[in-house]
C-alpha cells in the first residue's frame, strides 16, 4: 500500500513519502476553514471564490509534488484585482495573505495596502527610498497597491511614478519567493496601465475581476453589517432601504458596499436623534438596536426618486 503521509516531508532525513492524500492536506492546511471563512463573510462574488479555490488547489498540489521529489517550480503568484469600488477587493486580499501563509508561500502572512502616495516622491531623489521601506515592511507577506495605474503618469514628464515601477518591477522578478505583489483597480484604467507598462503584465500570473453587487446582495450585506454592531432594520425599513439601494445605484460615484455603509451611518445618525426627540423615559435595548424607515426616508437620494416621481405625475 502507498505511503500516505500528510504532514511530513524529507527534511528529517527520512526518504520521501510515495503519496500524498490530498484531502488531509486541504484539512490539515487549514486551507479549509480560510475558504469556508470567505464564504459566510463574504456575500456574492461567485467567479472570485472559485478563482480563489482553484488557486489554492493549485498551490496544494504543488507543495505536495514537492514533497514527492517531483520537478517543481513555485508558482508566480502576482495578481491583479479588478472591479468597482466597493466589492471586497481588499478583503480578499487580506484573506489570500493568509492563504499563502498557510500554505507555506509566504513567511508572515500580513497585508501591507499602500497607493502612489506611499510609494512616490515628490522631489529627485524621494522615491527610491519611500518605495523600498515600503517593500522592505511588505517583505514575507503581500504587498496590496490600490488604484496602481496612478503610478504611471504619461502626461507628466516630471513625475517620479516610472521610478517606484521599476522599483517594484525588480523586486517582483528577483524576489518573488518572498513577496507577493497585487495591483487593483478599475478594470478599463488597468489595461490601458499594463499597455503601458507590459513588464508588469509579464509577471502578473492571476487576473480576477470582481463584479459589482445585486441589489438583493447588496441588502444583505447592508444588514450583516447592522448586525455586526448590534442592530437591524425592522420590516419596513428592510423595504424602504431596498428602494434606496435600487435608486442609489443608478447614480454616479456608486461605490457598492461602501456606499450601503455610507447609508446606514446616516441611518444611525438620524435614528439617534429621533430617539432623542420622542425619548420621555427609558428606552429599551430593542428601541436602541432598531432602525426603522423614518430613519431611512430622509435620504436624498429616495427625496430625488419622490421628486421624480411627482413630476411625472
Amino acid at each position: 500500500m502507498a505511503d500516505l503521509v500528510p504532514n511530513e516531508s524529507a527534511a528529517d532525513g527520512g526518504p520521501p513519502p510515495t503519496a500524498v492524500d490530498l484531502k488531509v492536506e486541504y484539512q490539515q492546511s487549514g486551507v479549509k476553514d480560510i475558504l469556508d471563512e470567505l464564504d459566510r463573510e463574504l456575500v456574492g462574488l461567485e467567479p472570485v471564490k472559485q478563482r480563489i479555490r482553484e488557486t489554492a488547489a493549485l498551490l496544494l498540489v504543488e507543495r505536495a509534488r514537492k514533497r514527492l521529489g517531483l520537478a517543481h517550480e513555485t508558482p508566480t503568484l502576482h495578481m491583479s484585482f479588478t472591479g468597482n469600488p466597493g466589492t471586497g477587493k481588499t478583503t480578499v486580499a487580506l484573506r489570500m495573505a493568509n492563504l499563502l501563509h498557510r500554505l507555506g508561500y509566504i513567511r508572515k502572512g500580513h497585508l501591507v495596502s499602500v497607493t502612489r502616495d506611499d510609494l512616490v516622491g515628490q522631489y529627485i531623489g524621494h522615491t527610491a527610498p519611500k518605495t523600498k521601506e515600503i517593500l522592505k515592511k511588505a517583505m514575507g507577506g503581500v504587498l496590496f497597491i490600490d488604484e496602481a495605474y496612478y503610478l504611471y503618469r504619461q502626461e507628466n514628464e516630471r513625475d517620479y511614478g516610472q521610478e517606484a515601477i521599476e522599483i517594484l518591477l525588480q523586486v517582483m522578478e528577483n524576489q518573488r519567493d518572498d513577496l507577493v505583489v497585487i495591483l487593483a483597480g478599475y478594470a478599463d484604467r488597468m489595461d490601458r496601465f499594463f499597455e503601458s507598462n507590459p513588464g508588469f503584465r509579464s509577471r502578473i500570473a492571476h487576473h480576477i475581476d470582481f463584479p459589482d453587487y445585486t441589489d438583493d446582495e447588496l441588502l444583505t450585506i447592508g444588514e450583516m453589517m447592522l448586525s455586526d454592531q448590534s442592530y437591524r432594520l425592522d420590516a419596513e425599513a428592510r423595504r424602504v432601504m431596498a428602494q434606496y439601494i435600487t435608486a442609489r445605484r443608478r447614480q454616479s460615484h456608486f461605490a457598492n458596499a461602501r456606499s450601503i455603509r455610507n447609508a446606514l451611518d446616516r441611518a444611525r445618525l438620524r435614528q439617534a436623534n429621533r430617539l432623542l426627540d420622542t425619548s420621555d423615559g427609558p428606552s429599551s435595548a430593542e428601541e436602541l438596536s432598531t432602525i426603522t424607515a423614518a430613519d431611512i426616508r430622509p435620504s436624498r437620494v429616495l427625496a430625488a426618486v419622490k421628486a421624480t416621481e411627482e413630476q411625472a405625475s
